[in-house]
């Protein structure tokens, strides 16, 4: 007779994604590891000491993985002065007087999470903040991290002013004088982010535990994260994850991505090699590096073929942004693949793909084909052409799908400016689909909502979960089924973060993280997908999380 499980979830159904065999109702779990797919059968490893799960009908599905996502800083706006979750100018101001109020000794008022589309152009201003706060610097970054606003306070501190040039990888918003406005973008946040204070080592892993609870409460078990190093505003959390390893505290797989240096060239490269000898560790490596290409559609700095439209219509001047010079570009991913390095680029407008594809293509001629599975995230806008690119070179789609919908920051600051060719170019998932590429999954949070489900909503139907009823999909022909969205999300995850030989997938022999669901979305309707909630998340077979009704 074989020895018992330490635990059994049956009762069905389990969605496996394993082509293999992509539904059963019942899995064995013995020492973390996954020893039974199946049926009834399965129950026969059930002995006095197992733990039995009746799932009542709901769902199995494996451990979501989030291939770009930024967990300590979310946990830290979550703690300071946290704007997400509304579009109300009014409402912004509220938190941040109530912020300053309850916290009186605070040399910088900062958190963030505001939307762009919350404003005129999406650029507030200091005058609004100065009204609130006109004795302390505030800074607060925008929701997805490529502009801050700033108070009058915080510009005299940095040295800002009417004479000050923008520098060659941002820009200060003027008015008609030239007098910067409150508004700060890409490079030109920094000016003002660097003087304000670390949070302490203490504070960073309480952010980051904060938001591993946060993620396994949506049934995330393993992540990328995106930025591993300092960036601008953001502290570096490479400290925070090994002091939750020494602790035992790091329940999660991470995977991170060291953060290149866009004013330094290949000289970093040991300093790269050094960092990722230093941080592999069990539940912890850091074997990618992070190229950030471009910038945003919103504030015109994300890298296109041809330029932006005008507010009339009009061809402009500007054609965003290429913050690593395309020829060096190939140069230094040649040198990073050929050290074992996987590259993980923030592409988001489609000269920015290209360029991020012609360096990946230069890597493979040069070094010939290695399993370094670089990737491209975002993929806002890619020109046709590139599509089938990212087969041919092995380059996986990093998809943040909740992004595919029609909403304010959509149709009032990126559809007027990219003109009809080119919106209709927007996050072709189907088409990189149906090209043969490999799709990951990712939120970008804090950017925005870490819950898989309504990414995969969106991918689905191509409506946000909070769209008013009529509003119209966003271009349809690029929808996937829930059951490609949810394998985007899990195993192509896993193949981006090299997890896959053990994770990604409910079959025998790989690793117990599993995610128990309130329902079926596969017996639902499509428009009922965002709705979906975790109940229980396993890693390894052990309960990380458990809702509250479970």
């Amino acid at each position: 007779m074989s020895p018992t499980a330490d635990l059994v979830l049956t009762g069905g159904p389990v969605h496996t994604v394993d082509p293999a065999r992509s539904r059963a109702t019942s899995v064995a779990v013995r020492d973390g590891r996954i020893v039974a797919v199946g049926h009834d059968e399965v129950r026969e490893l059930i002995g006095p000491r197992t733990e039995v799960v009746d799932l009542k009908g709901k769902l199995l599905l494996p451990g979501f993985q989030d291939a770009h996502v930024h967990p300590q800083g979310a946990g830290l706006e979550l703690g300071l002065c946290h704007l997400a979750d509304t579009v109300d100018p009014a409402e912004y101001l509220r938190r941040i007087r109530g912020y300053a109020d309850r916290n009186p000794d605070v040399e910088w008022i900062t958190g963030g999470g505001w939307s762009l589309e919350a404003f005129p152009g999406g650029a507030p201003t200091a005058e609004a903040l100065d009204a609130i706060v006109p004795d302390r610097p505030v800074f607060l970054p925008n929701r997805d991290h490529h502009g801050a606003w700033v108070n009058s306070r915080a510009l005299e501190r940095a040295g800002i002013d009417a004479r000050t040039p923008d520098p060659a990888d941002g820009r200060i918003e003027r008015d008609a004088d030239g007098n910067p406005t409150g508004m700060l973008q890409e490079g030109a946040v920094h000016l003002v982010g660097k003087l304000v204070p670390d949070p302490t080592p203490e504070d960073q892993l309480a952010a980051l535990l904060r938001a591993q609870a946060v993620l396994h409460s949506y049934g995330v078990t393993a992540w990328q994260d995106a930025i591993v190093g300092a960036y601008a505003n953001m502290a570096d959390p490479a400290p925070s994850y090994l002091a939750a390893l020494d602790q035992g505290l790091l329940t999660a797989r991470v995977v991170g991505a060291l953060w290149w240096d866009r004013e330094r060239g290949a000289e970093q490269i040991p300093e790269l090699l050094a960092r990722r000898e230093e941080l592999h560790r069990d539940r912890f490596r850091a074997g990618t590096v992070k190229v950030m290409q471009d910038g945003i559609a919103e504030n015109h700095t994300a890298a296109m073929l041809t330029p932006y439209l005008t507010g009339c219509g009009c061809s402009s001047d500007n054609s965003g942004i290429s913050f690593v010079e395309p020829g060096e570009l190939k140069k230094y991913v040649t040198e990073l693949d050929a050290s074992g390095f996987q590259v993980h680029f923030h592409a988001l407008g489609d000269r920015a793909v290209r360029e991020a594809l012609d360096a990946v293509e230069s890597a493979r001629t040069a070094n010939g084909w290695r399993d370094t599975r670089h990737h491209l995230a975002h993929l806002q806008v890619v020109h046709p052409h590139d599509v089938p690119r990212f087969r041919a070179l092995g380059a996986s789609a990093n998809l943040q799908m909740l992004w595919a919908a029609h909403e304010p920051q959509m149709d009032e600051l990126t559809l007027p400016f990219l003109g009809a060719e080119r919106g209709a170019r927007q996050y072709p998932i189907g088409d990189l689909l149906r090209a043969g590429a490999t799709l990951a999954a990712g939120s970008d949070w804090p950017v925005s909502s870490p819950d898989p489900f309504q990414a995969i909503h969106v991918a689905v139907n191509r409506v946000s979960p909070a769209a008013p009823e009529g509003t119209p999909q966003f271009l349809p022909g690029q929808r996937l089924d829930l059951g490609t969205a949810l394998a985007a999300y899990t195993a192509g995850s896993a193949h981006v973060n090299h997890l896959d030989d053990i994770t990604g997938s409910i079959t025998v022999g790989k690793s117990a993280d599993l995610v128990v669901l309130d329902r079926d979305p596969f017996a639902g309707p499509p428009e009922e997908i965002a709705a979906t909630r975790v109940l229980e998340t396993f890693v390894e077979g052990r309960r990380v999380h458990t809702a509250d009704d479970a």
